[in-house]
């Protein structure tokens, strides 16, 4: 295994200076976060979008939430599937080009296209955790590569209705599914493969280094098809940005995990 530089200049590699949420990037993609997870919360949520969590925390059904949050998510940003019922003066209904179910296809299919640079972005954007790959190695800013990463954002977010704002919905309904899923928990155990072995050495332990937004599956079996080099890892459930079966024709397939990057401690499977 390739030993790493210290964890304090790796973090400098991987972190912004600035996020949206209430945990520093460094603590968040650090191991000591990975072992030792606190509450993450992205600024601002209960402020804008308080209707939206009261008819979650009155319903029981886990189903029925799906709905209500599909429907708020609808009608907010008017979605092309709102139930809108139109006003003789009003405007017409926007159609976006794209909207966080689409972006969800989008990285499902392929996380280097322009979905999956938008769903970067708004991560480094609201957890300060940096992009470090994006069909290609990305350098700090100012470089060929960052430049055309960002124009893949562009294309993306280009005629959309707050895109960022549907993402950090989706984000906290995730994690207010997760919560009702596994109230004893703050981990999850899940698995990734690669062709080649991913494992560093830092401070004497077998680590693995994960882009700021990264796919990971519950089932070994799905993650080896991804590679012959396959790790396990204890995610944070405060890490997990989406899953498989948060939302209809969501992620569906390879029991995937949608992760927030960083340093994590591994055990090698195969």
């Amino acid at each position: 295994m390739q030993p790493l530089p210290d964890e304090r200049s790796l973090l400098a590699q991987l972190t912004l200076p600035l996020n949206r949420c209430n945990i520093p990037a460094p603590v968040l993609a650090s191991l000591a976060y990975q072992q030792y997870p606190a509450s993450l919360q992205l600024d601002g949520i209960d402020t804008f979008y308080p209707e939206l969590f009261d008819r979650l925390v009155a319903c029981r059904d886990a189903r029925q939430r799906v709905s209500i949050f599909n429907d708020y998510m609808a009608v907010r940003f008017r979605l092309p599937d709102a139930k809108l019922t139109p006003q003789p003066d009003a405007e017409p209904v926007p159609r976006p080009q794209s909207n966080y179910r689409k972006l969800l296809l989008g990285w499902l299919f392929d996380s280097d296209s322009d979905a999956g640079a938008a769903w970067r972005q708004w991560v480094e954007s609201r957890f300060g955790l940096r992009t470090i790959y994006h069909h290609e190695l990305i350098p700090p800013q100012d470089s060929d590569a960052y430049l055309r990463y960002m124009r893949a954002c562009v294309r993306a977010t280009y005629q959309t209705n707050d895109l960022s704002g549907q993402l950090d919905l989706l984000y906290c309904f995730c994690q207010y599914q997760l919560a009702h899923l596994y109230p004893e928990q703050q981990h999850l155990t899940l698995y990734r493969g690669s062709s080649e072995s991913p494992c560093y050495q830092l401070a004497q332990q077998p680590v693995l280094v994960l882009n700021n937004l990264s796919s990971c599956s519950s089932d070994v079996d799905e993650a080896y098809r991804f590679g012959p080099k396959v790790v396990e890892l204890q995610v944070p459930l405060s890490k997990i940005v989406c899953f498989d079966t948060l939302l209809p024709r969501g992620l569906n397939g390879e029991h995937e995990y949608m992760v927030l990057g960083g340093i994590y401690k591994v055990r090698q499977v195969w």
